[in-house]
């Protein structure tokens, strides 16, 4: 008796501040999301990934190109830019460390860890566009392509990708631990304002095909949803609540 009642008490987790986010319990009964969608996503992925193996897409993806370039309105143009900024390096080397750190400050140790594993899209990109080695459009009498620093191959997109896996899964964190309803819906919304931005940005700047774009948008939600389901199965058991 006397060595349970001397014995250590065991340190739970800190948790994270109660007026900005909700607890695990509520993170994990609104993060339920369906994994047929992943599987859906992914079966076009494949279907577009041997689409433009075949070369099928070549005369679609020139024709929605230049139809996109022909808004040439300069606040158009100029948004464009704005999205696709955050993709190029160094500020992409540098913008997913902060949002790490912010959450680590916030005690959400786990969705650090997470959100770390969604800057992951990166490397998924760089290894698709390993296999396909798709060139990317080239600037003639009608199509135009904004000089900027690229690298690697056309096919996926490497921005659209990253940004569905990095921002996407971001805009999950918050709809589901968010408490504030103004901050939670201002969150969510840039961020998905982000996400479905880039992808006309790429073709409008004449970086990628429309192709190119699609099929990115496809794995990046498959991704992301694949790492939900994962986080949500981790932070049920921590809560010993069944997923």
């Amino acid at each position: 008796m006397r060595d349970q009642l001397t014995a250590p008490r065991r340190m739970l987790p800190a948790e994270p501040p109660p007026d900005v986010v909700h607890g695990p319990r509520m993170a994990v009964a609104r993060g339920r999301l369906a994994s047929g969608v992943a599987w859906l996503a992914l079966l076009g992925f494949s279907a577009i990934f041997g689409i433009v193996r075949a070369r099928r897409s070549d005369a679609l993806d020139l024709a929605l190109t230049l139809k996109l370039q022909r808004r040439r309105h300069p606040r158009f143009a100029r948004l464009m830019t704005i999205v696709s900024w955050p993709g190029f390096p160094p500020q992409s080397r540098l913008i997913p460390p902060v949002l790490t750190g912010l959450l680590v400050a916030l005690r959400l140790r786990l969705e650090a860890l997470f959100l770390v594993g969604a800057w992951g899209s990166a490397l998924v990109a760089t290894v698709a566009k390993a296999t396909m080695r798709r060139p990317r459009p080239v600037a003639d009498d009608t199509l135009a392509v904004v000089v900027a620093p690229l690298g690697g191959s056309s096919f996926p997109s490497g921005h659209v990708l990253s940004y569905v896996g990095l921002y996407g899964f971001a805009a999950y964190l918050a709809t589901v631990l968010v408490r504030p309803v103004a901050l939670r819906r201002l969150l969510v919304g840039g961020l998905l304002a982000l996400v479905g931005l880039v992808g006309p940005s790429r073709i409008h700047q004449g970086h990628h095909w429309f192709t190119d774009v699609t099929a990115s948008y496809l794995l990046g939600t498959s991704y992301v949803i694949g790492l939900a389901a994962l986080y949500r199965r981790i932070a049920a058991r921590r809560v010993h609540v069944r997923p």
